[in-house]
Formats: C-alpha cells, structure tokens, sequence
C-alpha cells in the first residue's frame, strides 16, 4: 500500500495552525515525526506517522 505524504500546510490546515507553527513543534517537541525530505525543496510527513502521533501524544499548548 502507498505511503500518502503531508505537507506543513497540510498539517496546518488538519490543526488549525500556521506553517510556521508546525515547524516549530517540529524543532522544538521530541515527540513531534520528523520530517522527510523527499527531493531538494520537498518535504512531507508520513500520514501513518501522524496518525500515530496523535494517539500518543501530549495536547498541543
């Protein structure tokens, strides 16, 4: 099965935050995925990696 890939404004869009506040949890939560570079200038997150992000993991301040 395909991995489907999110971008920042993906991930802000299903938060209800910023691009810039994604990055940020990004630098700054351990606990937040990493990101993955898919080419020069393209990076995603992982949909299933997310998902289980957010069984796990501790409200967003």
């Amino acid at each position: 099965m395909a991995e489907t890939y999110l971008s920042d404004t993906d991930l802000g869009h299903r938060y209800g935050v910023t691009r810039q506040t994604i990055w940020r949890w990004h630098r700054n939560r351990a606990d937040f995925p990493r990101v993955r570079k898919l080419s020069p200038g393209c990076a995603r997150w992982r949909l299933s990696e997310i998902a289980a992000w957010e069984e796990t993991a501790e409200p967003i301040q």
